[in-house]
């Protein structure tokens, strides 16, 4: 096994909601020139001195119907990863399901997915990172509060019911996924955000905003939620069973936490209820720092991003002041395995959070969507070079037990494999599985 090390990162945007009422989906896999250049891509990846890759295969393509994929692309891309030795953290669900199973309403697509889920992991057993549902919160919050994506309902029925089919996908998925591979990790990756009141008629609003911001991850981790909270998931069409059944869930053990934070995660509460962007106010430590005393689990820091901007400067000022709160945070106590800048290349209409094809180009990458550096790039090549052996030695008692592809058949790795799955055996047996957690 190799020596520990911080999980240095970035991804592939791989987006695809549908929009236009179901007619017209976005593929920010094909817009972003992903298809045509994919080789070049996980070249430019190790160019870097990057290890992780968050990726995944387009599931509009690939899950064809119940049992049955097209795994052509799958094969030829993460045949790649496995050659370079990347260590791909899959992204299975990025925003959209495939046409065949409609939106995030469907009753039968928790079940559907982990299915996809279990295939995907026999297909490709050295894999071991996932994220199954990227951004559960924001997935369910576009799609049925905002009115924006696939369903592009706005009620708050709409919302809970998303979301419970969601968190209830990216639960059976990883249940499925250690079926296959018993020492599988899960990094959740979900927004971190915060709610401040401007006025005093603003602070209960606020509290109730800053309670539901937590309801993917409360759920998805068997945490009972706020009071207020338990009354509206049952006011909205969650049955008592359907929330005791995340309860019993014991999953956690597997998981780290993934936060993503960008300049737009923070809001201001007006009386009225209504929210506006208020930009950085606590950042990423503080709030992070907020979700880790609430889960108690390893921290990555799975997204961030700035437009390069007008001088030139933004974006690289935005990865130090990112990087300078992840120190800080780390140094406080909090157990931060990894940073992430997402994308690897720039992105498209994000400026419209995929609502609009207006073909908008948003200099967010580390490369540009002609695959030349950007200043940020530059300097992530940097950091990681400069921090890439200071790391590991700060942080000896706390070790991710990640196998790389090349060391899948290793003696060490199967030995991790056999005693994960004994463990998992054991957790079934125990009377008193979350005493496991803790």
């Amino acid at each position: 096994m190799t020596a520990p090390i911080f999980m240095f990162a970035t991804g592939i945007e791989n987006s695809n909601p549908t929009i236009r009422g179901g007619t017209h989906r976005i593929d920010e896999l094909e817009t972003c020139g992903f298809y045509r250049h994919w080789r070049t891509d996980f070249a430019l990846v190790r160019a870097l001195g990057i290890s992780f890759l968050r990726y995944g295969p387009p599931i509009h393509t690939t899950f064809l119907g119940p049992g049955r994929y097209d795994w052509e692309f799958a094969d030829l891309t993460f045949g790649r990863l496995k050659e370079l030795d990347l260590n791909p953290i899959v992204d299975l669900c990025h925003f959209g399901v495939p046409d065949w199973i409609g939106n995030f309403q469907n009753p039968d697509f928790p079940g559907l997915f982990a299915d996809y889920a279990r295939d995907f992991a026999r297909r490709f057993p050295w894999v071991q990172l996932y994220t199954p549902v990227n951004e559960m919160y924001v997935c369910a919050t576009f799609s049925a509060a905002y009115g924006w994506w696939n369903e592009q309902l706005s009620s708050e029925r709409a919302f809970v019911t998303a979301l419970k089919h969601i968190v209830k996908a990216n639960v059976l998925a990883m249940s499925a996924i250690l079926a296959v591979r018993p020492d599988a990790i899960f990094i959740q990756s979900e927004t971190s955000e915060y709610f401040q009141a401007e006025h005093p008629k603003a602070i209960t609003p606020a509290e109730i905003l800053n309670a539901r911001r937590f309801l993917s991850l409360d759920l998805n981790y068997g945490r009972r939620v706020e009071s207020e909270m338990y009354e509206f998931l049952l006011d909205n069409g969650m049955t008592r069973e359907e929330y005791h059944w995340f309860l019993d869930v014991n999953l956690k053990h597997s998981c780290i936490m993934g936060n993503d934070y960008y300049v737009t995660n923070e809001h201001r509460v007006a009386s009225d209820g209504s929210t506006t962007a208020s930009g950085e106010i606590f950042g990423y430590c503080e709030i992070t720092r907020q979700y880790h005393d609430r889960y108690r689990l390893p921290v990555m820091h799975t997204e961030t991003n700035l437009n390069q901007g007008p001088l030139g400067t933004e974006a690289v000022d935005w990865l130090w002041k990112e990087w300078a709160n992840v120190l800080r945070v780390r140094n406080s106590g909090v157990p931060v395995v990894g940073f992430t800048w997402y994308s690897l290349t720039d992105q498209v209409d994000w400026d419209s959070a995929l609502r609009e094809t207006n073909g908008n180009v948003n200099p967010l990458g580390l490369y540009d969507l002609d695959r030349n550096i950007r200043p940020v790039g530059t300097a992530y090549r940097q950091l990681i070079a400069d921090w890439c052996e200071i790391l590991p030695a700060q942080s000896a008692c706390l070790v991710v037990p990640v196998v790389t592809p090349a060391e899948y058949h290793d003696p060490f790795a199967r030995g991790l494999r056999h005693r994960a799955k004994r463990a998992t055996v054991s957790r079934q047996l125990s009377p008193h599985p979350e005493e496991l957690t803790l």
